[in-house]
Parts: C-alpha cells; sequence; structure tokens
C-alpha cells in the first residue's frame, strides 16, 4: 500500500479501533509534529486502561447522550465484561493462545496481505458467523517498527501483534455467541420516540471496549491493546500516528510531548 493510497483511505467511518480511523484528513503539508515511534508508545503504554474511555467514546455515534461521569462508569463496566470472558473461556478451554482457542471455538482464521475490495483502513476484523482475517501488511510494518529504539521495551516481549488482533476479534464471536445474555449486548439505552413507543438502543463502542480488555486479559499485556491504534498507523504514515498520539493523550488528560529537534522519524515503509 502506498502513502498516497494510506491517505485517500484515511477518510470518516466509526471505531477508531486498530487503525478503523474516524476523520483525518491528511493535507498537502505536514501539520503535525511526527514523534519517534518509541516516544508515542512509551507515552501510550502509560495510560491506564480506564483512561482510553474518552478516546473510545469519542468514536460512538451515541457519545452525545452521555456525560463523563457516565462514560467512565460505563468504560469500567465493559472493561469487566470483557476480563470476565477472556477468564471464562481461558478456564474452559484450558489455554490462553488465540489461535487455539479460535480452533477449539470453531472459527476460520486467515491471514491475507490486505482486505479486498474496502474503502477502510483495516487491520483485523471479524465477519460473521465463525470468520476472523488478520490483514499482514499492516502487521509486517509494524514489527519493522518493534527494532526502532525503545518501542520493544515499551511494547515488551509478551506482544505477538498477529494474536492480539485475533484475540480482540475473539472477543466478538464470543458476544455474538451469548448475545442473549452478555452485558455489551443487553445494556440499552432509550433514544427519541414518540409516546408509547420505546427506541432502545445498544451502545456499540461497549463492544470495543470490551474486546479490548478481552485481548488485554487473555494475553496478559501490561497496558490496553488501544495503543495499537496509533501504533499500526505509524507503519503507513507517521503524521496519522502522531495526530492520533496527540488525541489519545489529550482525552486521557495527559500532555503530548513534542519531539526532540535532533530526532528524526524512521521514513515511510513502502
Amino acid at each position: 500500500m502506498t502513502k498516497d493510497r494510506f491517505k485517500e483511505l484515511m477518510k470518516p467511518i466509526t471505531e477508531g479501533l486498530f487503525g478503523k480511523q474516524r476523520p483525518y484528513h491528511m493535507q498537502e503539508e505536514p501539520h503535525y509534529a511526527i514523534r519517534p515511534v518509541g516516544m508515542l508508545v512509551e507515552d501510550l503504554c502509560r495510560i491506564d486502561e480506564a483512561d482510553w474511555g474518552k478516546y473510545a467514546f469519542s468514536r460512538e455515534p451515541l457519545n452525545g447522550k452521555f456525560n463523563d461521569e457516565q462514560r467512565r462508569a460505563l468504560t469500567e463496566q465493559a472493561i469487566a465484561c470483557g476480563k470476565e470472558y477472556a477468564e471464562k473461556y481461558a478456564a474452559q478451554y484450558g489455554m490462553r493462545d488465540p489461535e487455539l482457542l479460535a480452533r477449539k471455538l470453531g472459527l476460520t482464521v486467515d491471514y491475507p496481505l490486505m482486505p479486498q475490495n474496502t474503502d477502510r483502513v483495516l487491520f483485523a476484523e471479524f465477519r460473521e458467523p465463525n470468520t476472523v482475517h488478520i490483514y499482514m501488511d499492516g502487521v509486517r510494518k509494524a514489527e519493522v517498527l518493534l527494532a526502532e529504539p525503545g518501542v520493544r521495551h515499551a511494547l515488551t516481549g509478551e506482544l505477538q501483534i498477529s494474536k492480539l488482533l485475533l484475540a480482540h476479534e475473539l472477543f466478538h464471536f464470543v458476544e455474538e455467541q451469548n448475545k442473549k445474555t452478555i452485558w455489551t449486548k443487553t445494556y440499552k439505552i432509550e433514544l427519541w420516540a414518540p409516546k408509547p413507543l420505546h427506541n432502545r438502543s445498544t451502545v456499540g463502542v461497549l463492544g470495543e471496549i470490551a474486546a479490548m480488555a478481552f485481548a488485554k486479559a487473555l494475553t496478559h499485556l501490561p497496558y490496553s491493546p488501544y495503543v495499537m491504534d496509533a501504533f499500526l498507523v505509524y507503519g503507513y504514515a507517521p503524521e496519522a500516528a502522531s495526530a492520533l498520539y496527540e488525541e489519545m493523550m489529550t482525552l486521557a488528560g495527559r500532555t503530548p510531548r513534542l519531539p526532540p529537534a535532533e530526532d528524526t522519524p524512521p521514513a515511510l515503509a513502502t
């Protein structure tokens, strides 16, 4: 995938999860300070799991229905839900390896280079009823970045990118299998409707927050997989990743750092 093609694909979509980004329109001249990837992941790995809630909700169409206190409470409930199911399935099947667990659950997992016929940037996706695609172009670019200063230390030797992506998508399968009882599907909010009618809706971002918590718990990562949103994008477009970094840090109540003047970011992978 070329840099120009990546820019073209960075269009308004929905969730900002594993590369499925909300609006980010690249300009001809860069206007975000490009951080070294080591600085970027080091700072993002320090964000507490629950502090990712505002970033997650910023991709939610129903975000305006909630205040900050409600978003925080819902984030914590979604995290608890994801962790509960990670431990439940790990105990039930006696394994934590996402690939082995997917096999036990009857999922078909494949690893194509890129998605076909899409106008979105994707790194992984679950397709009902039981298929997961892990797109290896982005994974391979990210694996190259692991050699950059500070990256492996921040992300730890526990990280296996394709398995983490699979763990996230595995939750969406689990969620569908348990949709009548799992909290992320049973929690609903009342939308406007003329009385006496009711219009109740699930909140999609809760499933995404839970999927991140599920993946974190299943793989024993010490940081939130939301870090991958920016890290995976960096392999294609360091400026886009730096824009995400600024947004993530600000929404988590932290101050984004500027890159040292002497640092020169690595060239774009092609």
